[in-house]
């Protein structure tokens, strides 16, 4: 994975990376700024003064794995004989709305516009089944099920079409009788991205660099 492409977005708090495969691969900034902009403008000392005062941090910014996402995949042109390759050229930033990242990326060939956004995912944590009826993927096992039927779903045995009229319930119910019940315990928030809109097949030499106004 050889990076060919690199953006800061313009606060600094994110940055971009694009490899040859064709992934971006997105990191957040964690480490807290030391020195605030609220000292260049405490005591009424000036500017100047205070730029005389800077020394170097000697820490460097720390970033963590946000998320990553395939943005590009190998083409061919059939009318110019071309390969196209996966490999992203240029990665720029677009501005930011309601709490969403907004990103282009290109290839040689192909832009493509990216949002990533924080998506709630829920997740099933029991559907009220009897375990001694379930069966390897999620089926029901029935011993009761019949193993000759005539058509439309017929049965030679009586006994599987209707319920006579000497039948009755027994008083503590059908336990082996249940619903399927959803019970969502949990809501993940995971980072979702997705292509906008893409811009293909518009140039006839290969993209070196790409912007937005």
């Amino acid at each position: 994975d050889i990076i060919s492409a690199i953006e800061f977005d313009k606060t600094g708090d994110h940055l971009a990376t694009g490899d040859r495969g064709g992934r971006v691969v997105l990191f957040e900034r964690t480490d807290t700024k030391d020195v605030g902009s609220a000292t260049f403008t405490n005591h009424g000392v000036p500017r100047r003064d205070l730029e005389r005062m800077e020394y170097p941090i000697g820490r460097h910014p720390e970033f963590r794995y946000k998320t990553e996402f395939q943005s590009h995949e190998p083409e061919f042109d059939y009318l110019k004989s071309l390969e196209i390759e996966e490999k992203i050229n240029k990665i720029r930033w677009c501005q930011t709305a309601n709490g969403a990242l907004f990103l282009l990326s290109t290839n040689d060939k192909t832009i493509k516009f990216w949002k990533v956004q924080e998506k709630k995912v829920k997740k099933i944590s029991d559907m009220n089944l009897d375990p001694s009826k379930a069966v390897g993927n999620g089926s029901i096992a029935s011993s009761s099920t019949p193993k000759h039927c005539l058509a439309n779903g017929g049965s030679p045995d009586r006994s599987y079409n209707y319920l006579g009229n000497d039948f009755s319930f027994p008083p503590g119910g059908l336990p082996s009788l249940r619903l399927p019940v959803v019970v969502v315990t949990s809501q993940e928030t995971n980072l979702v991205a997705r292509c906008r809109r893409v811009y293909a097949h518009a140039h006839d030499y290969h993209i070196n660099s790409v912007s937005n106004n």
